[in-house]
């Protein structure tokens, strides 16, 4: 990787687009999101900017934080994006959005993406009890795609579905099995509803899938034979290609239009990153708070 053009390892997000598509297609500019290290699906499905995003993973001075950053630390005020590699993070940050717009009586929800891996951390639960305590317009999505790096869920988590610590907090708890696109969207559309609604906080768990390992690079020995194999037969974006094509809603050209568009709109972004400026070295000293 260091002989490559990104400087550092990557956090990817194959397999898991339907989470970020399913939720954020209901969100608009009044909205908050927070995610993980694993960012980028969400990143693009809230409307971050292509090219400012590639520039700081590509660690560029046209980056969203001149290149401070990286791609785990993708922030973007103007759609109301953050992101953070520290498990649960962004849980108070926007526990935090929701609690100022409840106050302030201001429209926007807050939304937190989570993996099933933070559910086991203090911090999450906290958050959970205040968003709860406090009646705020929140949601959280847990991604769970059974694997905190190389330690299972089932070796790691006492029971089998998160949705059901809802209860606890006596809210709204579901939980959306096999990647399911459709009850993705439609269960992010109830939750993001009530919170709309001032009925307070929800809780989504959804089953997805890690198509690639915790890294780029990662020689991913602790998954069993075959696992991986079995899981890109379910490769949402194939599986949703070959529905939408089979209920009418658009034609095989149609999508390839739309996958030619979508690459060139990428390549573009490459490209930007890649004819960009590295940032000065005296800029590392620049926006640095003591």
């Amino acid at each position: 990787m260091a002989d490559g053009p990104i400087p550092g390892e990557m956090h990817l997000s194959d397999g898991q687009e339907p989470v970020a598509v399913g939720v954020c297609a209901h969100l608009n500019a009044d909205d908050v999101v927070t995610t993980t290290h694993r960012p980028h699906h969400q990143a693009i499905a809230k409307g971050v900017d292509l090219n400012k995003m590639t520039a700081e993973i590509f660690g560029k001075k046209t980056g969203l934080s001149g290149g401070r950053g990286g791609h785990m630390y993708l922030f973007d005020p103007e759609v109301n994006f953050a992101c953070s590699g520290i498990i649960a993070q962004g849980m108070g940050p926007a526990i935090g959005a929701a609690l100022s717009r409840h106050m302030q009586k201001k429209p926007g929800v807050g939304v937190a993406f989570v993996g099933e891996g933070a559910v086991n951390q203090g911090g999450w639960h906290e958050a959970m009890n205040l968003a709860a305590t406090w009646n705020l317009p929140f949601v959280c999505v847990i991604e769970d795609n059974a694997g905190g790096i190389s330690v299972s869920k089932e070796t790691s988590t006492a029971i089998a579905d998160n949705a059901n610590l809802a209860a606890t907090y006596g809210i709204p708890g579901i939980h959306v099995a096999d990647n399911d696109s459709y009850a993705i969207y439609e269960a992010a559309g109830e939750a993001i509803a009530l919170a709309r609604a001032g009925t307070g906080p929800s809780l989504i768990e959804v089953e997805t899938y890690r198509l690639a390992g915790h890294f780029m690079g990662d020689a991913e020995d602790y998954r069993p034979e075959g696992e991986k194999d079995a899981l890109f037969v379910k490769d949402p974006i194939s599986k949703m290609r070959a529905k939408i094509i089979a209920d009418g809603v658009a034609t095989e050209a149609e999508l390839d239009a739309i996958e030619t568009e979508s690459a060139a709109r990428v390549e573009a972004a490459i490209k930007f990153a890649c004819e960009s400026v590295n940032p000065a070295p005296e800029d590392a000293l620049t926006a640095v708070f003591a």
